[in-house]
């Protein structure tokens, strides 16, 4: 069985307890180590670890990277600090209340971007088919004929890997498998510095044992409308007939009906769609009146406006975003005669949708967006009575 070491990308043709040229216990082995060749890679505790490498002195701390105060919410909590609980989009107050001796840093955006283009570099390195998630997290597509060099995409991955951690200063965690839903399932596993691999041997036993939110595309809703109805593994959506899923789920029964089995075709792609362009803001304290949310409005309409602008990009479909002062989170739209991407038609839209809302609840944050996402040459015809 072939092996690889995760720390000296050394490549072993037979299975081995530790690597022959750097005497590392790190390695993997899989039967199908040497095809499989799509890859997920997500970054460890991405925007925590930045600041930790910018600042040596936090490197053993709990450190939580959002915006401080009672309103705020937790962008990304280290490994440290998750220990004590702190996680991802929990409400700040909360995430200091399981772990008060938290180093709280706010987000620096820019410095993150600048970061996440340095690794997408050495990304590229490897294949030109390099689709990005997020700032964090991107599929690479290293199949024969697209990937740059004629080494197994395992072994091209382990040196991505330790390229990331010894160039800028960040770890990452792999999946490997022959789809992109295995893909990122294995890059969830093992964190931080991990690489799972999944093979087309053990795929559906192994789903067979996770849990029905494990799949792209349920929901906490969805979820607990599969528990209810006794689907609480993926082995049990397995045994179900594509039509009983369809019965149960909708259209997304079809897709769910593949993803069970194993099966996603969807391919790594480098120009991923613009689907909506969006901009929120949380309050100091629950607002509930209609002329302070619709100042607000003005302002993230703005905002909005000038990000369409640079992306060269407008939307027919208006979206207002709230959340309520019990986090539950409202969306209301509309869909305008033509795409806009100008800021007065933004938020005479997005105010009609709020004048509604208003009066039954306080709300926290308020949020805009666009989505049936046009180039911006064909937003807003001339109107046909203007002087």
């Amino acid at each position: 069985m072939p092996a690889l070491c995760r720390d000296c990308a050394h490549w072993h043709e037979g299975g081995v307890g530790r690597c022959v040229t750097c005497d590392s216990e790190r390695l993997v082995a899989h039967a199908e180590l040497a095809a499989l060749a799509i890859a997920h890679i997500d970054c460890d505790a991405f925007y925590a670890a930045v600041e930790k490498r910018d600042n040596p002195s936090l490197k053993d701390k709990p450190v939580i990277v959002g915006h401080e105060g009672g309103r705020g919410v937790v962008l990304t909590a280290c490994y440290v600090a998750r220990k004590f609980g702190p996680r991802s989009a929990m409400p700040m107050y909360r995430a200091l209340e399981m772990c008060p001796h938290a180093v709280v840093v706010r987000p620096d955006m820019a410095k993150y971007r600048s970061v996440s283009n340095e690794i997408r570099a050495l990304f590229v390195q490897a294949t030109p088919l390099v689709e990005p998630l997020s700032l964090d997290e991107a599929y690479l597509d290293l199949s024969p004929g697209v990937r740059r060099f004629n080494h197994p995409p395992a072994l091209l991955l382990a040196r991505l890997q330790r390229a990331v951690e010894d160039r800028v200063g960040v770890t990452v965690t792999v999946g490997l498998s022959y789809n992109k839903f295995l893909a990122k399932l294995g890059s969830g596993l093992q964190k931080p510095r991990g690489f799972t691999v999944i093979g087309r041997a053990e795929a559906k036993a192994f789903l067979a044992k996770l849990p029905v939110d494990a799949i792209h595309g349920v929901g906490a809703a969805t979820a607990r409308r599969m528990v209810e109805a006794g689907l609480t593994t993926i082995a049990d959506l397995q045994v179900l007939p594509e039509d009983d899923l369809v019965a149960r789920f909708g259209t997304f029964g079809r897709r769910l009906a593949r993803l069970v089995q194993g099966e996603d075709s969807r391919s790594v792609s480098p120009h991923r769609e613009t689907k909506s362009v969006s901009t929120e803001s949380t309050f100091a304290r629950d607002l509930s009146s209609y002329d302070a949310l619709a100042a607000e409005l003005t302002d993230l309409a703005q905002h909005l406006a000038q990000r369409l602008e640079r992306a060269q990009l407008a939307g027919r479909t208006i979206v207002l975003k709230l959340k309520t002062g019990d986090f539950k989170n409202l969306t209301r739209q509309t869909r305008l005669a033509h795409p806009t991407r100008r800021a007065d038609v933004i938020v005479d839209a997005a105010r009609i949708l709020l004048r509604r809302e208003v009066g039954r609840r306080t709300y926290r944050l308020i949020g805009v967006g666009v989505t049936d996402i046009v180039p911006a040459d064909e937003a807003d015809p001339p109107d046909l009575f203007a002087n």
